[in-house]
């Protein structure tokens, strides 16, 4: 029998809110009354979503060929990154972008950028001050921007470089705020301009700038072959022997920006705060990094952070055929979404499932479909390989060097737009390590002041802690 699972029976509006306000607490209580799989309704989906948390649903669910994305998945997204972006484009479209961006996420060619985050990184960590209560996730924006500044848009400029500097992080904020998502669904269903519009200027003045850096690398043929993500797929072709034009790229440019900034700069900021209340953890990676003995349990802390705090929700698809989950057959046509962090806290898969056990992954790999701090399928995360190495270089050149102590309680969980991110941010005390790693050496804070305009720059677009 075709049918949908049973969920809450509160108002489309009273679900959208208590989902945007407590998220976590949303999920649990669903699971707690329905099952692991349930139907939710938001304002703004013209049907119901289908949670489910089973790994074996989530592959049969991810193994479809031909699905879509849900409506209303663009309302918030296309004005910012543009129709040709591609966590926007679906079927054959999708597919041929996806192939054309991927090297340069992967393999030698993402390596490569590994010296460049390594002297991002180190230089942000040398301007902390010690001895004084330290806010992470602004510090961990800085970060991020500027590998996406410099990494992956491969800007040399100076004055486009600093205009960028000054603008990206006026629009990352206003576009990635609690409330933006609630206020753009509310929007469409009273048939009123999108909030988005309210930064059109801001977005045209940094189309100017992205394009005319665009333009000017293709005008300069006969330079130098350079490594930069942009550089990459400037130089890449489709089957048919064609290249993304300016406005493509630019699209392309801000997915990853939106993407990779907030997103990497939370997965950090989570997993800072959960090292700064577990001791045994912190000091076994300190002495890991310290010692230069590889970085087995960097990547077992990394991946049980991403488990213990997802950073993204869920990523939905149209189901393009019946699936069967829970006892139920969902038919063709339905939403379907997992729910990530649901998935990522069953105690059949991970005993005592809030616990953080870097432990847990110290025996291989997680398993594809009970792990998915990236999605999964087709439209798994383009830089998930490029998001895991940024995390191990900014965890290693804060803990090569400094103690950290928590000052306050555990973070609780807050949804901002998109991701599940700290709801006050993440505070320690930094201390000079004891023992300091010579494998990398830290340059002076006298060498730091341009990454420190790029951080003063995220910092002063943070807002204060409701």
């Amino acid at each position: 029998m075709r049918s949908l699972p049973p969920g809450p029976a509160s108002p489309p509006l009273a679900q959208t809110a208590h989902w945007l306000i407590a998220p976590v607490d949303f999920m649990e209580g669903c699971r707690r009354r329905y099952g692991d799989a349930f139907s939710v309704r938001f304002v703004g989906f013209e049907q119901p979503m289908v949670m489910i948390s089973d790994p074996q649903a989530i592959r049969a669910l991810y193994a479809q060929r031909d699905q879509r994305l849900p409506a209303g998945r663009a309302l918030a997204l296309l004005p910012v990154m543009g129709p040709r972006s591609l966590l926007l484009l679906e079927g054959a479209e999708h597919l041929e972008r996806r192939r054309l961006m991927l090297p340069p996420f992967h393999g030698e060619r993402m390596r490569a950028h590994e010296s460049a985050m390594r002297e991002i990184a180190q230089r942000e960590v040398a301007s902390w001050p010690l001895g004084e209560e330290l806010e992470l996730q602004p510090r961990m924006r800085a970060i991020t921007l500027e590998v996406i500044l410099r990494v992956v848009f491969g800007v040399t400029d100076a004055a486009r470089l600093g205009r960028l500097r000054r603008l990206l992080p006026r629009l990352l904020e206003g576009t990635s705020s609690p409330s933006v998502g609630f206020r753009v669904l509310a929007a469409r269903r009273l048939g009123r301009p999108s909030p988005l519009e309210a930064f059109s200027a801001l977005s045209r003045e940094i189309d100017e700038l992205l394009l005319a850096d665009i333009a000017a690398r293709r005008a300069d043929a006969g330079a130098p072959a350079r490594d930069d993500v942009l550089s990459l797929l400037l130089e890449a072709r489709f089957d048919d022997g064609s290249a993304m034009s300016d406005r493509e790229l630019r699209d392309q440019l801000v997915t990853l920006l939106l993407a990779g900034h907030e997103t990497t700069a939370t997965a950090l900021a989570w997993t800072f705060d959960l090292l700064a209340h577990h001791p045994g953890p912190r000091e076994r990676l300190a002495a890991e990094v310290r010692e230069g003995a590889g970085d087995r349990y960097l990547r077992a802390v990394i991946a049980e952070s991403l488990r213990l705090r997802p950073v993204v929700p869920m990523a939905g698809r149209v189901l393009a055929e019946e699936l069967r989950c829970d006892g139920f057959t969902l038919p063709a046509g339905a939403n379907a979404t997992p729910a990530i962090y649901l998935t990522h806290t069953r105690a059949d898969l991970y005993p005592e499932p809030y616990a953080f056990r870097p432990e847990r992954f110290l025996d291989g790999a997680p398993a594809t479909y009970a792990w998915l701090p990236f999605g999964g399928g087709t439209r798994r995360c383009l830089g998930a390989a490029f998001a895991e190495l940024e995390m191990r270089v900014v965890l290693s050149c804060v803990l090569e060097r400094l103690e950290l102590a928590a000052t306050r309680p555990p973070e609780r969980i807050r949804r901002r737009n998109l991701t599940l991110s700290p709801r006050h941010g993440v505070r320690v005390r930094l201390a000079r390590a004891a023992y300091t790693s010579s494998v990398h050496p830290m340059p002076s804070p006298s060498s730091s002041s341009r990454i420190r305009g790029s951080a003063a720059a995220v910092r002063s677009q943070e807002p204060s802690a409701p």
